[in-house]
């Protein structure tokens, strides 16, 4: 794993523990020389795991749609930043930047990019692995409800197990690398 698309908030939360484990995790990336790709923003969660890789010496790479480049919330001191027309293209190029991804606390947007990751990859459209890293149980509720979509047969116990759910910030990186190495886009719904 080179490169690892972090989705999150643009805000920091509630909780200072959500920011005090994104800093572990930007620590932890730039010390495994891995990449971060993200929504190119200077804000919140976004803002840290960026300004944290970065104060580290690893690299950052966002991607910003144009229209919040214009509501200047972008990090201009990113080593690479692409703007792109809209948000679609936002996903697809982070997408084609990555190697993998994982969910932080955030909001929709973040629930919109981590579904999108999820369902492109059932869909055959790409093959890399997706993780959650459930920071003092934020996403406890959706696992529950992602587990019950399994039970009812909405997703199959495989494609439910897909998802890499962890707490802890080194097992969720070996998890994800651990993916890379496997052949993830061979899934059943």
């Amino acid at each position: 794993m080179q490169r690892l698309a972090v989705y999150c908030g643009a805000n920091s939360g509630n909780n200072p523990a959500y920011a005090a484990t994104t800093i572990l995790l930007g620590k932890a990336m730039a010390a495994r020389g891995v990449d971060l790709v993200y929504g190119g923003g200077r804000l919140g969660l976004m803002g840290t795991i960026a300004d944290t890789v970065l104060a580290e010496g690893g690299k950052v790479h966002g991607v910003i749609p144009e229209m919040l480049k214009d509501l200047e919330v972008a990090h201009t001191g990113v080593t690479e930043l692409h703007i792109v027309p809209n948000m679609h293209e936002r996903k697809a190029r982070m997408t084609d930047l990555t190697d993998a991804f994982v969910a932080l606390p955030g909001g929709v947007g973040t629930m919109d990019e981590l579904f999108e990751a999820w369902s492109w990859n059932a869909l055959g459209y790409h093959n890399k692995p997706f993780a959650i890293l459930n920071i003092e149980g934020y996403w406890d509720a959706l696992i529950a409800f992602l587990d019950t979509m399994a039970e009812q047969g909405f997703v199959s116990a495989e494609r439910r197990k897909h998802l890499i759910v962890s707490d802890d910030v080194d097992d969720c990186l070996e998890r994800l690398a651990d993916a890379c190495t496997t052949e993830a886009g061979s899934f059943k719904w």
